[in-house]
């Protein structure tokens, strides 16, 4: 691996020879075989998706003990940035959000999306983030002009330290000619996207170090509303659960969240493997490789798309976030319970998929009358909000038809079979839904269990699609 660290601090070099040391081809080589060889390729499925994707799938399993011992990446990569406009101040945040932007063929959206950034911070939010927009361009007369923009509009941002505009020389570059052709892609795409790669490199090596925690987003984004509360409601309800990802938005490399520990072992990842695939594959890779199996996206979206022309050749690019909700975010609470259901689960379609924030969840076969889905809470909580939502978009007949919402107390039971002695009836479904508000206002008592109540057997399976539960205080026990 020192070989590896060598080779590319001498990358810069590459590009003025005309030919590459033998050692160099073979270090990196041993270093993609040892990740790829007999890894498990595409794993079934629809074909179309295949197509599409054209792209392997690491063994995770197999890989992830070899990975973390041949690429302990916990060093930063030696580069010396240049410093446009503002200084890292010593005090860490708590999120760093990085933005990497080149010159565009058409459209500029750089600025709104940095103006979203502050505007849709509260005063509070604004002392706990720093904004890093990597300029990633070599045209120094662009670099320049948006430098002088940036500064004149957000000047009280940059002396606060909360933004911070860095470049990184073309001679730190590697060699991005010539490269594989990969996936049939044309040579001036595989240039655009391997270049992409390097600088996202970039950007997470000089962002390792500045807060706990770090959101990449793309240079044509709007936020939502008072999204770093989101984040961090997100991240205490995944307090002593294993990720190394967590999503806000379903589109490209926007919205993905990493502790700020991981960002050398990704920045040297995306090195190792510039020329391989785009940067959003080449992130499935890295979270599989270090045992994130599945992916952790939340809904709503925190982030959306507003650019209309790619930052590639100025191609149209109309990909919305349908999940995206800019005003009122608010995220449940959802505080543990132990979840349990009689009815008959579908495959993986278990119980607790269906009380999370994530893109999962539950699907039991024909309920009939009687069957329930029950929550039984690790402590006594008041609520103030439920909102309980069945069926999906694709799936809009497996809804709970007849059905109603309780509430428990008295705990009965031991750890495994706990349920409550007594419910109260807030109220029935109705077209599969339901919600209500101020329930702690309706409610007298501490609420140990809630469940879902079948009133009437129905032939249409059951989807679950999300169960949310807003706390208001936590009774002193």
């Amino acid at each position: 691996m020192r070989h590896y660290l060598k080779y590319f601090d001498k990358m810069r070099c590459l590009r003025k020879r005309s030919a590459v040391s033998f050692l160099g081809i073979l270090v990196v080589c041993l270093l993609f075989m040892n990740l790829y060889i007999e890894d498990g390729y595409v794993l079934e499925g629809d074909k179309q998706l295949i197509r599409e994707t054209a792209t392997h799938q690491l063994n995770p399993e197999r890989y992830v003990h070899s990975f973390k011992d041949l690429s302990n990446f916990s060093g930063s990569i030696n580069i010396s940035y240049r410093y446009l406009a503002g200084t890292p101040l010593p005090r860490k945040r708590y999120l760093t959000i990085g933005l990497s932007s080149v010159k565009r063929k058409k459209g500029n959206y750089l600025l709104e999306t940095i103006k979203s950034i502050f505007e849709q911070s509260s005063y509070e939010e604004l002392k706990e983030i720093a904004v890093v927009v990597q300029l990633a361009d070599f045209d120094s007369a662009w670099c320049e002009g948006m430098v002088q923009d940036i500064s004149q509009k957000f000047a009280h941002h940059i002396i606060a330290g909360r933004l911070i505009v860095i470049h990184v020389p073309e001679d730190y570059y590697p060699v991005l000619d010539g490269l594989k052709r990969n996936y049939n892609d044309p040579e001036d795409r595989v240039k655009f996207r391997s270049k992409q790669n390097v600088d996202y490199a970039f950007l997470l090596n000089f962002c390792a170090n500045l807060s706990d925690y770090y959101v990449m987003l793309e240079d044509d984004v709007r936020c939502s509303k008072n999204f770093l509360t989101a984040v961090k409601k997100v991240i205490t309800s995944r307090e002593g659960s294993y990720w190394v990802t967590l999503e806000f938005s379903k589109l490209g490399y926007i919205g993905k969240l990493y502790h700020s520990h991981d960002l050398p072992r990704l920045a040297h990842f995306l090195l190792m493997f510039y020329q391989e695939m785009p940067c959003d594959w080449l992130l499935i890779h890295f979270r599989g490789l270090l045992a994130q199996k599945e992916v952790i996206r939340f809904k709503p979206s925190l982030f959306q798309h507003m650019g209309y022309y790619s930052s590639y050749k100025g191609a149209e690019n109309k990909l919305k976030d349908d999940d995206f909700e800019e005003e009122s975010f608010d995220i449940p609470d959802n505080p543990p319970a132990n979840l349990h259901t009689n009815m008959n689960v579908f495959e993986n379609y278990e119980a607790s998929k269906a009380y999370s924030s994530i893109d999962e969840y539950f699907w039991g076969k024909a309920p009939s009358t009687g069957d329930f889905y029950g929550i039984v809470f690790e402590k006594p909580i008041k609520i103030s909000k439920i909102k309980v939502v069945t069926g999906t978009e694709d799936r809009q007949n497996d809804i709970l038809h007849h059905g109603a919402l309780e509430v428990g107390e008295k705990i009965v039971g031991s750890k495994k079979g706990r349920q409550c002695t007594t419910y109260l009836r807030l109220g029935e479904f109705k077209n599969g839904n339901f919600e209500i508000t101020d329930v702690e206002h309706k409610v007298l008592f501490d609420i140990n269990c809630m469940r879902i109540l079948v009133t009437k057997s129905q032939k249409e399976w059951l989807i679950i699609r999300s169960i949310s539960v807003w706390t208001s205080q936590t009774p002193n026990q």
